[in-house]
């Protein structure tokens, strides 16, 4: 039971929804970002399932200090620059990049963890040799980096017709 409230198996099923939902809704949100379409609303449950994701993998019962609770941590903390950004869009030019860079973070941590859950529960994908793991790890990494990338590109550039709009104002 988690805090006496929740039996495990519930948990577990809770927890996994969350996460699920995080992802999908960064997989829609963060490219549509970098073709320069903005969706709020996906964007908001995004954040707020990562962040939830993260929150709820504290209270399952571990002993000691685990990757888990690593990526946790590195999740976590990168989800308040991620938040922190997002409140200074408007406000100020490093919030762009921050936001691109700590969002497209997010999801890939959220999909790594998905990877490597999928690897230790899955039989079909457990019987497969570690290298096919890693090769997926490494395939994850490379399209998070492009897509990254591609949300920096969107961030400079709004914040250079942003920089040419007040000049000519």
């Amino acid at each position: 039971m988690i805090l006496d409230l929740i039996p495990l198996p519930q948990f577990i099923a809770l927890h996994v929804g969350i996460s699920l939902i995080g992802i999908v809704s960064g997989l829609i949100a963060l490219p549509a970002m970098a073709r320069g379409w903005w969706v709020p609303r996906t964007q908001a449950v995004f954040l707020v399932t990562t962040l939830l994701t993260s929150l709820t993998g504290f209270l399952f019962p571990f002993h000691g200090f685990t990757p888990a609770i690593g990526v946790g941590v590195i999740s976590t903390v990168d989800l308040a620059v991620a938040f922190v950004a997002l409140f200074n869009l408007d406000r100020a030019s490093w919030a762009r990049a921050a936001y691109a860079i700590s969002a497209t973070v997010a999801l890939w941590l959220n999909l790594f963890v998905l990877v490597v859950q999928a690897f230790q529960k899955v039989a079909v994908l457990s019987a497969l040799a570690p290298s096919v793991m890693l090769a997926g790890q490494v395939l994850l990494l490379i399209a998070m980096l492009v897509l990254g990338a591609a949300l920096l590109r969107r961030a400079q550039a709004k914040d250079e017709r942003n920089a040419a709009n007040r000049a000519t104002a």
